[in-house]
């Protein structure tokens, strides 16, 4: 469905540049909100509080999700509601079809976090078949050095030439409709709140998360 997700700004873009259009999966249009909605009157529009950015990459996804378990919120009594890491993962000993559960509420934190694409070699078949089914792009693992495994793919972002490299720029017409919104009027006050601040993800033109 043609849709029209307008903001405050498009991160990286002109100013005054605030929407972003898609159709069938892709991006169709990115500019001023009168300009994109004067072309497309019968669009359906989605309108957010903050500002529109390309979607996220973790490049940690294999050990955030095949090292790291995510307690279902029923093991909360037991075992507390954040990420189990190290010896208490040991201590637990999952089975893989655990593995698998817990992979998939991490995918959805991925999500949340504007997470679009996962990049990583998943050896474990339930990980491999929770990540197949989450619809997010596979990248193949990243270079340079191993990084800790970590929900928000910008920790570690120190300013606004950083945050370019994470997103690679504004999104484009023809680039696949994978988009993130977050809670923030500028790439500084990005860089400073991080991906937690994130209000809407969109993954091949659905819309996959969005703060209630």
């Amino acid at each position: 469905m043609l849709t029209i997700h307008a903001a405050d700004a498009v991160l990286g873009a002109p100013e005054g540049w605030d929407s972003v259009a898609v159709d069938g999966g892709f991006v169709v249009a990115v500019g001023p909100y009168a300009d994109v909605t004067a072309a497309r009157p019968r669009a359906r529009v989605r309108r957010w509080s903050g500002a529109i950015a390309p979607g996220l990459a973790n490049v940690t996804a294999a050990a955030l999700l095949e090292t790291v378990y995510h307690p279902d919120p029923r093991e909360a009594d037991e075992l507390g509601t954040g990420p189990l890491t190290g010896d208490a993962v040991a201590a637990l000993a999952p089975d893989d079809a655990r593995w698998g559960a817990s992979a998939r509420r991490g995918l959805q934190r991925m999500l949340r976090h504007g997470t679009t694409a996962v990049a990583g070699t998943f050896t474990r078949p339930s990980v491999r078949l929770a990540v197949s089914r989450s619809g997010l792009r596979i990248h193949p693992p990243a270079a340079g050095p191993v990084l800790p495994p970590r929900l928000d793919p910008l920790a570690g972002v120190r300013d606004p030439a950083g945050l370019r490299a994470c997103t690679g720029g504004p999104p484009a017409v023809g680039d696949p409709a994978d988009l993130a919104v977050f809670g923030v009027r500028d790439a500084a006050e990005l860089v400073e709140a991080g991906a937690a601040c994130c209000v809407a993800t969109v993954l091949g033109g659905r819309l996959v998360f969005r703060v209630s």
